[in-house]
């Protein structure tokens, strides 16, 4: 099957390369020329402009976009003049849900067909495969289906489920969750649940590196919640642990090797400063869960982790010292940093 590209960032360009791989024709396009050229060495076919992109598609085409959502809708509205009746467009990032629901509307009026597939995979796809979560039009999806099977992982990715009563294209990776806006619905919750594991893990791991507090003395008493407690000091390998974790344990998960790989390179993870991005999809999780009155203590938590992480709680936490220093001439204790 045939599928213009547009977008060749790190999740993009292998795509691309899976389908390649898989048999699949691939015109590619995206701003600057070097990921297209890099591609055309490889199999693909280039397109140095949206026209180009379409003029190289057999009608009726297949458009995949792997862009930043405030890209999709000005890259859409470029294109729109290239497409003809019964096109697809795929937008394959991620995307608020209810933006799904509004493109799918106004493209109705020209005939053209959308889809939205949230991705899971990041770099590792090209080997492992992506899991996709895809709404639309059901025949439309169906239309779809040789390049969703080619990106998934198929059924060898996990072992079959006793339990299920039926088979379904989930069980290699990849399901058309429901109408417009479903695949993207589904995504972003997949993600807020993947702020709230990787929270659950960087604490528990860091519980484990600072249990040697106890015997550090006077300067950290106030770290000690309860100074009856007896003192200990454990010096754990966190590589170790993790690795260990990995093997029969109930937490063991894909994050879990991401996270014993990294440990293992280096134990104090000193390339890395602490400041944790978020994309969108973990507040659009929270914001919509306040609408539909759902709570979500852990995963409200961990999105307000990440805005901490990039200093965002830095004048909060002056004024609570500067306040207990107020009323109680509490001094500031050193950081990790200061001793």
């Amino acid at each position: 099957m045939q599928v213009g590209m547009i977008g060749l960032g790190r999740m993009g360009a292998n795509m691309v390369r899976r389908l390649l791989r898989k048999g699949h024709e691939c015109v590619v396009y995206n701003r600057s020329r070097e990921p297209v050229e890099t591609l055309v060495r490889e199999g693909a076919a280039g397109a140095f402009s949206l026209r180009q992109l379409a003029e190289q598609l057999a009608r009726p085409r297949v458009v995949w976009m792997m862009l930043p959502v405030e890209a999709v809708d000005p890259t859409i509205e470029a294109l729109l003049p290239e497409l003809e009746a019964d096109d697809v467009i795929v937008d394959g990032g991620n995307t608020y849900f209810e933006l799904d629901i509004q493109r799918a509307r106004r493209l109705r009026g020209r005939g053209i067909h959308y889809v939205d597939c949230g991705v899971s995979g990041g770099v590792w796809g090209l080997e492992r495969g992506y899991c996709l979560m895809i709404g639309g039009e059901e025949a439309v999806v169906q239309r779809l289906e040789p390049i969703f099977a080619a990106l998934a992982p198929g059924q060898e990715a996990a072992s079959l489920n006793p339990e299920r009563k039926r088979r379904s294209s989930a069980d290699r990776g990849y399901l058309h969750c429901g109408p417009h806006g479903a695949g993207h619905f589904v995504k972003m919750v997949h993600n807020g649940i993947e702020y709230g594991l990787m929270a659950a893990y960087a604490e528990g791991f860091n519980i484990l590196r600072r249990a040697a507090v106890g015997a550090q003395g006077e300067e950290n008493a106030e770290a000690m919640v309860d100074p009856g407690h007896e003192q200990y000091q454990f010096n754990f390998d966190l590589a170790e642990i993790a690795e260990l974790w990995r093997r029969g344990s109930v937490i063991g998960s894909w994050l879990l090797d991401l996270a014993a790989m990294s440990l293992a390179r280096d134990g104090n993870l000193n390339a890395f400063a602490g400041v944790v991005g978020d994309s969108g999809e973990g507040r659009w999780t929270v914001e919509t869960a306040v609408r539909q009155g759902v709570p979500v203590p852990v995963l409200a938590s961990a999105l307000f982790s990440r805005f901490a992480s990039r200093g965002a709680a830095d004048f909060s936490n002056r004024l609570l010292s500067a306040l207990r220093f107020g009323f109680g001439g509490h001094k500031e204790p050193p950081t990790e940093a200061g001793q």
